[in-house]
């Protein structure tokens, strides 16, 4: 059986072709701009908004399973509709599809956010999302979307970089004490998308970690783990600065661990 991996070169998606084929899977993985190192993938160049050629590299593979791990920022015409783009294929071809979205779909007005909530998000990111969600639930009823929060893992974590280079003093910046998330580990978030995709769950799941944090209790965490001096990691509060989003989003993921095998550890576990 063949695996498609959208956006197998990136941080999540690296980890999803390493496990996709460490189970046996046929892989292949798609990339923007450069192919990923494993060589235990095929590499495919895709580009979203081109959609001839998602239709090539859908059809000439039909996969059995396809999972969107792409992240495309505040690009409209990648991150909304790309993915929906990518459902109304794999709908004609079939495939089972899982969507990761992001906990940046709502604004952080009630705090605590389980599978029944609708999405308000306050960032041009969190509306593209949004639209995703909503295209991909329209055109493909059966497949997963999978929303999810800060991912991390060793030093290609964008989030894992940002503190080894605040406490190097190779970037300016403040962690801020009042931004708040349930990060989740990379290899966790993996294999519970891998394994929710081995079911026929559908709509929407959440997948993220038990304990909440902030961005600079996080980074603290990290430069314990990781031997840097925690006394030089700034902090601030988002809240006095200009910067849009959410401050406090706490994925509630119970309803979907209950469904898995895979246990998503709490930060203060795997840090």
């Amino acid at each position: 059986m063949t695996v498609l991996i959208v956006g197998g070169s990136g941080f999540l998606g690296t980890e999803l072709v390493r496990q996709a084929a460490a189970a046996g899977y046929l892989t292949a993985a798609t990339f923007a701009t450069r192919p990923g190192s494993s060589r235990e993938a095929t590499w495919y160049d895709l580009d979203l908004r081109d959609g001839d050629r998602v239709e090539e590299v859908v059809a000439s593979l039909a996969p059995c399973l396809v999972i969107n791990a792409s992240s495309g920022s505040a690009n409209w015409a990648v991150t909304a509709e790309g993915p929906v783009r990518l459902a109304m294929t794999v709908a004609k071809h079939n495939c089972r599809l899982v969507h990761v979205s992001s906990d940046a779909v709502f604004s952080g007005t009630r705090v605590h956010y389980d599978e029944s909530c609708l999405p308000d998000p306050v960032t041009p990111y969190g509306a593209a999302k949004a639209a995703a969600e909503t295209g991909i639930r329209l055109l493909a009823p059966d497949a997963a979307i999978a929303r999810t929060s800060l991912i991390i893992g060793g030093i290609q974590s964008e989030h894992v970089r940002l503190v080894h280079d605040l406490a190097t003093g190779c970037r300016t910046g403040s962690l801020f004490t009042d931004d708040i998330r349930c990060p989740v580990h990379v290899g966790d978030l993996a294999a519970a998308l891998l394994e929710l995709a081995s079911t026929d769950a559908r709509g929407i799941h959440h997948l993220a970690g038990p304990d909440a944090v902030s961005r600079h209790g996080l980074g603290l965490l990290i430069a314990q783990r990781d031997g840097l001096d925690a006394c030089r990691l700034p902090e601030g509060l988002r809240v006095a600065t200009a910067l849009p989003g959410a401050l406090d989003v706490r994925l509630d993921s119970r309803a979907t661990q209950v469904k898995l095998r895979t246990r998503l550890r709490g930060v203060h576990e795997f840090l």
